[in-house]
C-alpha cells in the first residue's frame, strides 16, 4: 500500500497550522488549516519534501521541520508494520 491510498480521516495523523506553529494534533480537534498525513514513514518524508507546506499553505519553519521530524521517526518505515 503506497502513500496515494485515500484512507478515512480516522485511520490517519492531523497536521495543523496554529498561530504558534505546525503540529501533530492528535485529539483531530484544534483549531487551524489542517493537513492529513498517513501514519507511515513513507508518506511523512514525502509531505515534509514540500507537499505538507503546500496543503498547509504555509511554509514550514525550522522548529516545526524538527518537530515534525522528531515525530516522524515514531512511525513505522514500512507500509505492513501496522496493519
Amino acid at each position: 500500500m503506497g502513500c496515494r491510498e485515500i484512507l478515512p480521516k480516522r485511520q490517519m495523523l492531523r497536521i495543523v497550522r496554529t498561530p504558534e506553529g505546525i503540529y501533530v494534533d492528535k485529539t483531530g480537534k484544534l483549531a487551524g488549516r489542517g493537513a492529513y498525513l498517513h501514519d507511515r514513514r513513507e508518506c511523512w518524508e514525502r509531505g515534509l519534501g514540500g507537499g505538507l507546506a503546500h496543503a498547509l499553505k504555509s511554509d514550514l519553519s525550522a522548529d516545526d521541520h524538527a518537530r515534525l521530524e522528531e515525530f516522524m521517526k515514531t512511525l513505522p518505515e514500512d507500509a505492513e508494520a501496522n496493519r
